[in-house]
């Protein structure tokens, strides 16, 4: 049984874990398991090139960043669990949290965030009844986002990045991502507010 299991290795699943991974020195977080499922291969991040955003040295491609990603969340916060070669195929409630099941295994979790790409070819099957039209995306693209309340479908059921209705820009993707990381960890620290911070 997860505490928290994200889905989708791109700027909002990635971020989240890293966020959620960061918190692990603190007492309210320091037993939780989380997990995250780094299916990779339909990122929009796969033929990206970045020379707008701060702190990527212009020219950084999102090929790069799958990569570097994967590599400082395993590397800094290896207790996390990075599953790999494995595609989302169903997400379902039970009586403690959710099922979700992939192409070659099923997993328990408390809490699961759904950060996957925004195109309609979205294939997860239990999300269709929050599916519509994107509100921030040109109508003749097709794109989609899950309905939410401040990236919450359910109770214990968050959605990151596009497909949470945001823009198709990397820093408002990461930022979506980690929000809803601080978002659980408040949730863990009984409803007292979190935010995650390295000092030098």
């Amino acid at each position: 049984m997860f505490d928290a299991l994200i889905i989708g290795g791109g700027a909002s699943g990635m971020s989240c874990a890293l966020v959620l991974g960061s918190a692990k020195k603190q007492a309210f977080a320091a037993n939780k398991r989380i997990g995250i499922i780094l299916h990779q291969k339909t990122s929009h991040l796969q033929n990206a090139l970045f020379n707008n955003v701060l702190g990527l040295k212009p020219g950084t491609t999102g090929a790069d960043i799958l990569l570097s990603g994967k590599e400082q969340l395993t590397f800094l916060y290896p207790h996390v669990n990075c599953i790999e070669h494995e595609k989302v195929q169903t997400i379902s409630k039970t009586t403690d949290g959710f099922s979700v099941t992939t192409n070659k295994s099923t997993y328990h979790s408390k809490i699961v965030v759904v950060a996957v790409g925004y195109t309609n070819l979205l294939t997860i099957s239990g999300l269709e009844s929050y599916v519509e039209p994107h509100p921030r995306a040109k109508i003749e693209k097709e794109r989609i986002w899950l309905k939410n309340d401040n990236h919450l479908l359910e109770n214990g059921l968050y959605v990151a990045g596009t497909l949470a209705g945001w823009r198709s820009q990397f820093a408002i993707a990461s930022g979506s991502g980690a929000q809803v990381a601080t978002d659980i960890l408040t949730l863990w620290n009984h409803g007292e507010h979190v935010k995650i911070h390295d000092k030098v």
